[in-house]
């Protein structure tokens, strides 16, 4: 009797079969015949169980790569009230499906306050829907064994690691140092209640230590194999390629901020005699040397982006690449992708064209030296009449200032600023929108698939909310209406005060959707635009690479175009490019925190201006004027009074003194403390500005805080000195 194939013969057989397999011809391949058949049945029922193959339609077998109907999750992160998780085992080459996590409804007071939160772990019955996967708890288990960044600190009890993490405010007793010093930065295992140090990383206010802290702390590859090296530095040396359209004689320029590690757009703009204006975007093209299936792919797939730090890049691909052949420096000739664009004089789009060609830069030009550039006329002719259109799109435009962090020679703060805004900043952002969108459409022409940049409206939750804000200060935003951008500019335009202004923008800012990758064309609203994809930047994103390869593929551009493979798997890499992308924005933030913060820390003790960024049952968290950082100033600190949170109008009353907090204020704080290794900073009230307790005489107890709904809204804290009476009138 011939044994049953092994569940490796299976799943290869079916991965190199040229037609459609069943289970049929699975049998018949392998001679298996009687009562064997029923066997073979429940073996491929099984590995059907566990992800490896899938039974399709018409009893066609697949190959899997999905997700077993059974299996261990591990929460990632929780986003507006819903919970999402990944696998908890994942031995695949691309990356984790993302599962939306169903809770069983119901259960009471003590199920709600054991919500599973990031790092726990569940097993799960998994459903695929037409939008993903839903995982619904069966059981809950224990948190698994997770990495801790912190500071490993000694005292008369023992080792104990201080995390890093702001939002971790316990202690960890540490079993192990591992040889580590006192005060050292380490990564530690932590199981249970202990943690044991894994890794040294030396000194943690050392210059350029903070970065890094941010890489550990949030799971950032940032070392390339070997294999990767290697295959970077042979695409490197490979030649540009025959067929391409030949660009070297136009004055093709890059226009990047002065201290660009790399430059991957360029840009070149004449006049039409007929009218309008013929422009070209030309992009360096990645998806010529990183071919799909490639180490080299799968590491740039895995790291989903760069991720910028004051100090450093962590490089989505090798330097080889990113600042060699992928780089459009001047004088060099480049391969790259040529958005040819037709812009009405009305600065409309008219019509576009998308070729591999190569160029030869004629200059690098930094953004501050742009608009006295000799040459470039038509370019900021043509740049003026996007400009215009995009008014009349009447797009969101938040004017928020962006922190600099300005660094020595030695990585030391030498000084904090803001980034200023030039027209020459607009005008290249505007010609690299007008790509993006004449990319999405030239992808819709030929039915291809699309990685789409989606922005979705405000849900009507966040909308309420930012109302019932505007009502506080007054200002009207009409209920009922379709939400459009032009409604939030509307607002701010009737706001004369240019701090309040800020604030404003701020708010409008939190009300809004976050933007991501999916094959759904959802529009881009903060653009206000129907179709809009990633195409101008594949050094840094892998959502561009996979548009180029899109592009390549429709329009038969020649090799490295988007495989069958990648087209199935296109709602799950978008799924994993967008929680890269969540994660370098947190990693970027916490480290421009902890560089404010160690810039801070010299200056402790000090009396500063800080404005109110936020109104909490907690207290006031406030940013440092003109420097920045979030500080915290606790509810304790306020004063002696019965303090009184109000969440619609975002306020903190003195019951007795009638004292106020609310968004945008103004205060004198003094800085109690600045920690570079969190990114916090806390502060404290000046002496004689806390309002001493009114008298009390004839006056009632005020009403101990209140619990279910209403609590919610409105808490008292007492702030007395006398810790009962403040634990029976709210959390401070």
């Amino acid at each position: 009797m011939t044994d049953l194939p092994t569940r490796d013969a299976i799943l290869e057989f079916v991965k190199s079969s040229d037609t459609p397999v069943g289970k049929r011809e699975i049998a018949k391949a392998f001679g298996v015949r009687g009562d064997q058949r029923r066997d073979l049945r429940a073996l491929l029922s099984d590995m059907a169980d566990d992800g490896v193959l899938d039974l399709g339609p018409g009893r066609k077998v697949h190959e899997g790569g999905g997700l077993p109907r059974v299996a261990v999750l591990r929460v990632t992160h929780v986003e507006d009230g819903a919970i999402f998780a990944v696998p908890d085992n994942w031995d695949h080459a691309d990356p984790p499906p993302r599962v939306r996590v169903r809770e069983q409804r119901g259960g009471g007071k003590r199920a709600r306050q054991a919500a599973l939160g990031e790092g726990d772990r569940l097993l799960a019955r998994i459903e695929e829907t037409g939008r993903g996967y839903s995982g619904h708890v069966m059981k809950r288990i224990g948190r698994a064994a997770e990495d801790m960044l912190g500071i490993l600190r000694r005292d008369a009890s023992g080792w104990y690691l201080q995390p890093t993490d702001k939002k971790i405010r316990k202690t960890v007793p540490v079993s192990d140092a591992g040889g580590a010093n006192d005060g050292e930065l380490v990564l530690a295992r932590t199981e249970g209640r202990k943690a044991s140090v894994t890794e040294r990383l030396g000194d943690p206010f050392a210059p350029k230590s903070i970065s890094l802290i941010a890489i550990h702390a949030k799971g950032i590859p940032n070392v390339f194999s070997e294999e990767v090296l290697e295959q970077a530095e042979r695409a490197a040396e490979m030649p540009l390629g025959e067929g391409r359209e030949d660009l070297r004689h136009l004055d093709i320029i890059t226009i990047d901020p002065a201290d660009a590690r790399d430059h991957d757009d360029a840009l070149w703009v004449e006049a039409k005699e007929e009218g309008g204006w013929h422009a070209i975007v030309a992009i360096a093209d990645v998806s010529y040397y990183v071919r799909p299936g490639t180490a080299l792919d799968r590491q740039a797939r895995k790291r989903g982006n760069s991720v910028y730090f004051p100090d450093r890049v962590v490089p989505m691909l090798p330097e080889a690449l990113s600042a060699g052949a992928c780089s459009i420096v001047e004088h060099h000739d480049r391969a790259v992708m040529a958005c040819h664009l037709d812009v009405a004089p009305d600065g409309s789009l008219s019509g576009w064209r998308f070729t591999r060609a190569v160029i030869r830069c004629a200059a690098n030009i930094a953004y501050e030296a742009a608009a006295d550039y000799p040459g470039i006329e038509a370019m900021w002719a043509c740049w003026r009449a996007l400009f215009e259109a995009r008014q009349r799109r009447e797009p969101l435009e938040l004017e928020l200032p962006e922190r600099r962090i300005e660094l020595d020679e030695q990585g030391r703060v030498a000084g904090i600023g803001l980034r200023e805004r030039l027209d020459a900043h607009r005008m290249v952002e505007d010609y690299m929108i007008a790509a993006n969108v004449a990319a999405a459409k030239a992808l819709e022409a030929k039915r291809s698939p699309v990685v789409y940049r989606a922005h979705e409206t405000p849900s009507a939750e966040k909308i309420d909310a930012l109302r019932e804000y505007l009502k506080t200060l007054d200002i009207p935003f009409a209920k009922g209406q379709v939400v459009r951008p032009a409604m939030f500019a509307k607002v701010l335009d009737n706001i004369d005060d240019p701090l309040l202004r800020e604030q404003v923008s701020l708010e409008v800012l939190r009300s809004q959707t976050q933007a991501y990758y999916g094959t759904d064309n959802l529009g881009h609203f903060g653009l206000s635009l129907a179709s809009y994809a990633h195409f101008t930047s594949p050094i840094r994103r892998y959502s561009d690479t996979l548009v180029h390869r899109a592009l390549v593929r429709a329009y038969r551009l020649g090799e490295g175009g988007l495989t069958a493979g990648e087209i199935d798997e296109l709602s799950m890499i978008s799924e994993h490019i967008s929680q890269t992308e969540r994660r370098a924005m947190e990693a970027e933030r916490d480290t421009i925190d902890r560089y404010v913060a160690a810039y801070l820390s010299e200056r402790e003790g000090e009396v500063v201006t800080a404005r109110v960024t936020g109104v909490t049952r907690h207290g006031l968290f406030a940013t440092v004027d003109g420097v920045g950082g979030d500080g915290l100033l606790p509810m304790r600190a306020l004063g002696q009074d019965y303090y009184e949170f109000d969440e619609t109008s975002r306020t903190i009353t003195g019951e007795r003194s009638g004292e106020s907090f609310t968004l945008g204020q103004r205060l004198e704080l003094r800085l109690a403390e600045a920690n570079p290794v969190t990114g916090g900073l806390r502060f404290e009230r000046l002496e004689g500005d806390a309002p001493a307790p009114a008298p009390r005489h004839g006056r009632k107890k005020p009403a101990q805080g209140r619990t279910g709904k209403g609590a919610a809204r409105k808490g008292k804290v007492a702030n007395s000195g006398r810790k009962k009476a403040g634990r029976k009138r709210g959390k401070s």
